[in-house]
């Protein structure tokens, strides 16, 4: 995979990367049949989890694992994470009342409070920006300005994505309204297949997503603004609401996806092990199992990258730990790139309660790493 900034003298980055074939319904839902409650067990309460995408595989360990671990039903929890069109989507079930919590782009965070005054706030750094726009390696785009007049695909119109795409266009003299069509191709496959086919001629995507399209056998040009990669994007989140009403309940959630983080780091190859046996119906198809996990392997890596990254950006100390300065910095970037037209002070945007990311982080970090150098789950 070849990447290439908006600089205009290109600076060429060659990333090996592989991709899962799994392609999985967009009604997938997660969770509750990894552990059985006996009859005698105290009663769980129910949670769900909206996840913006149609393909729910081994990328998203900090959602998955929990679930698959028993992290959440220790802390009494239930938990459900059930797939949706984008971050907008996310949101809107959340303002709903039909999820609790929603993985959400730092760009649909930030525009909900600054454009819709919804008071959703931020729990957990969970990535940094690694989306771009993938063009066939050995075509005729070799930069964004190549793609005036042209068709980009994207997961969904409603994805935490669309900002980025539209300020980048916009920032190289390309009118996203106007210049080119933009057009949701889902994930996966068919995404995938527009390409191919020339339907789009580029397909603006997370980095996993990007991976997965080089694994299946194409060679892919990566375009996209540097800047993105010091910004925060992965955010889990909830409604000021929720933290109102279940304080309780917010912190055992975040600090299941805590732990989870640290299992994934700690044994990548024993996480996609984990999810497979525990949720069988993601597991990547049409190889041998060394090359499925081998591909799946690789997959995760490349999204753990970003949660590394994000990591640091955010103090480097504390698993889901979240610095308030990458957040205004990330608000400054969309208020430049003509995304949003105010700002909202920064602890608008995040979960303001004193202690709170110590507390996901009060676990027993040895015995999670024992467990996962053990493989414990498989």
């Amino acid at each position: 995979m070849m990447y290439e900034t908006s600089s205009q003298a290109p600076a060429l980055r060659a990333r090996r990367l592989w991709l899962t074939a799994c392609a999985c319904a967009a009604a997938l839902v997660l969770g509750g049949a990894a552990h059985a409650q006996t009859p005698a067990a105290k009663p769980l309460k129910q949670v769900t989890i909206a996840l913006g995408t149609q393909v729910i595989n081994a990328t998203y360990p900090w959602l998955t694992l929990p679930i698959a671990l028993g992290y959440w039903r220790d802390e009494g929890y239930d938990v459900r994470v059930i797939t949706v069109g984008g971050s907008l989507q996310g949101i809107q079930q959340m303002v709903a009342g039909g999820v609790d919590f929603a993985q959400l782009n730092s760009t649909g965070l930030i525009q909900a409070n600054t454009e819709n005054t919804l008071p959703v706030r931020g729990l957990m750094g969970t990535g940094a920006i690694d989306w771009g726009m993938g063009v066939m390696q050995d075509g005729p785009i070799k930069s964004v300005t190549d793609l005036k007049g042209k068709r980009i695909g994207i997961f969904s119109l409603g994805t935490g994505g669309m900002p980025l795409l539209k300020g980048y266009l916009r920032s190289n003299g390309i009118d996203p309204d106007k210049d080119v069509q933009i057009i949701a191709t889902g994930a996966g496959a068919p995404a995938l297949e527009a390409l191919r086919s020339d339907r789009v001629q580029a397909l603006m995507f997370w980095g996993s997503a990007l991976a997965g399209f080089e694994n299946a056998g194409t060679r892919l040009r990566v375009l996209y603004d540097a800047e993105w990669r010091k910004l925060p994007d992965f955010t889990f989140a909830t409604m000021q609401k929720t933290i109102d009403a279940d304080p309780a309940m917010v912190e055992a959630i975040s600090r299941g996806a805590a732990k989870a983080t640290l299992y994934a780091w700690t044994n990548p190859e024993c996480a996609v092990k984990v999810h497979w046996k525990n949720f069988p119906s993601t597991k990547p198809t049409g190889a041998d199992e060394a090359t499925l996990l081998k591909w799946d392997r690789k997959l995760l890596e490349t999204q753990l990258d970003t949660m590394r990254v994000a990591h640091e950006m955010h103090g480097g100390k504390l698993i889901g730990a979240i610095n308030p300065d990458a957040y205004s910095r990330m608000q400054d970037f969309m208020l430049k790139e003509g995304i949003i037209k105010r700002t909202v002070p920064v602890q608008n945007l995040l979960i303001n309660k004193a202690g709170f990311v110590e507390a996901i982080n009060r676990f027993d970090r040895n015995a999670v790493i024992a467990d996962a150098k053990a493989c414990k789950g498989l």
